[in-house]
């Protein structure tokens, strides 16, 4: 099983930046849009690891204000990003 690692997610709600760090095994774009959605109030944050919940995806996070979602590991500068520009969530 791979290590946590900490990743930056930014975001905008409504217009305006936001900005956190979240430990997680993998980050892809869809967790990102999630975790995102999560930190804007809209999300469902498990209460237990293993607990199986539908993830919010991009355009759901859309309608409610969440835009602009990109993620990097942390440590690294911004604009840095690891997500596939090939693929997006």
């Amino acid at each position: 099983m791979p290590d946590p690692q900490l990743y930056i997610i930014d975001y905008r709600l409504h217009g305006k930046p936001r900005s956190f760090i979240i430990r997680l095994e993998r980050m892809d774009n869809a967790e990102a849009w999630h975790w995102a959605s999560c930190d804007a109030g809209i999300g469902i944050i498990p209460k237990f690891g293993r607990e199986k919940i539908r993830k919010v995806s991009k355009p759901m996070a859309e309608r409610y204000g969440v835009t602009e979602v990109s993620w990097r590991a942390s440590g690294s500068k911004p604009g840095q990003s690891l997500e596939d520009p090939a693929t997006t969530a």
